[in-house]
Formats: C-alpha cells, sequence, structure tokens
C-alpha cells in the first residue's frame, strides 16, 4: 500500500471517530461536554502523530516500521473507541 493511501485510511479513520464523538455530545447530557473535548483533543494528536510517523519512514527496517506502526494503530484505535463509550 502506498504512502498516501494509508494516510487517507488514517484520515478517514480519525474522521469517523470525531464524527462519533460529535454524536454523543449532541445526544447526550452537555455535563461531559469537556470530557468529549478531551476525547476529540487526543483523536488530532493520534492523527497528527501517525501522518507524521509516515512522512518520515527509517529506510532501514521498513517492514519493522509498519509493524509497529499497525500495531500501534489498533491499540490507540481500541482505546479511544473505549473511550467514546464511557462518555
Amino acid at each position: 500500500m502506498k504512502r498516501k493511501d494509508l494516510k487517507k485510511r488514517i484520515n478517514y479513520l480519525c474522521g469517523e471517530l470525531l464524527a462519533e464523538c460529535i454524536a454523543m455530545a449532541q445526544y447526550h447530557k452537555k455535563d461531559n461536554l469537556r470530557d468529549v473535548e478531551n476525547v476529540m483533543l487526543s483523536i488530532i494528536r493520534m492523527q497528527n502523530d501517525w501522518i507524521c510517523r509516515l512522512s518520515h519512514i527509517e529506510p532501514r527496517n521498513t517492514r519493522l516500521f509498519f509493524k509497529k506502526l499497525r500495531e500501534d494503530m489498533q491499540k490507540r484505535t481500541d482505546e479511544v473507541i473505549e473511550q467514546i463509550q464511557n462518555l
């Protein structure tokens, strides 16, 4: 997969997570608005981190680099989904 396509997938994934946060803010109590904002900020930071990492690939260990990136993406995505569910 090309880096360009991977960046598009990252942007799509983070966009969907942000949309879930916005939906939670609209349909639930306004009391947890600060928590929703914190989750949204973590999603944006996560997206920026992944895009930055993709822009600076280590030339020697590309296979290991992408394996680590995939594992980090899966772990962080699961954490964010859990945070959204707990809002």
